[in-house]
């Protein structure tokens, strides 16, 4: 009993670490709480070769990802219906895309996939986010090594955030990020 009384914090910290370590979607949900605005200082600023992708519109109009820099926040998401995870946060960025595609260019890229696959995906679900298929080459710096990958880029084309998994892109810290770029 004397043991418990004189170890008790360690044994809650030792439990609340287990925890965190243990269930990646606790650690994700804390970050996002206590960091989430992406340290700038350090950031990534694409160039014009990283920002010329043609794009193939799947339910919106064919472009280029160039025609997006410049204008506002752009939200670059590589995905496909094949992947878990990127289904999984799909909902989200649809609800986010409702609420502030005034102030946000989404663009979804749909790799691995055809087209047929992406657009069944699409009208099942009632999805309505502008999405494409890269119809040339994406760069190493924008390239994705895990699905999904998002970057939320600056009207200069630095990177803000890059998430290499499944997000919550809905949450409160997302909204009040974008909210705060918005009014620089």
């Amino acid at each position: 009993m004397t043991f418990l009384k004189k170890n008790i914090f360690y044994l809650i910290s030792s439990a609340i670490l287990i925890v965190i370590l243990a269930f990646p979607s606790v650690r994700l949900k804390l970050t996002d709480m206590f960091f989430p605005i992406a340290a700038v200082e350090n950031a990534v600023t694409l160039n014009d070769a990283d920002y010329d992708i043609q794009l193939k519109g799947i339910n919106t109009t064919s472009t280029n990802l160039k025609n997006f820099k410049g204008n506002k926040l752009v939200l670059l998401n590589f995905w496909g219906t094949w992947c878990a995870p990127c289904r999984e946060e799909w909902p989200t960025i649809q609800k986010l895309y409702d609420s502030k595609k005034d102030k946000v260019d989404f663009i979804l890229v749909a790799m691995q996939d055809k087209e047929e696959d992406v657009k069944k995906f699409l009208q099942q679900n009632n999805y309505t986010v502008p999405v494409y298929i890269a119809e040339s080459p994406v760069t190493a710096n924008v390239l994705p090594k895990a699905f999904p990958t998002t970057f939320l880029l600056d009207k200069n084309g630095r990177i803000l955030v890059k998430e290499d998994a499944s997000k919550d892109w809905n949450s409160k810290s997302v909204h009040d990020m974008i909210d705060n770029i918005s009014v620089e």
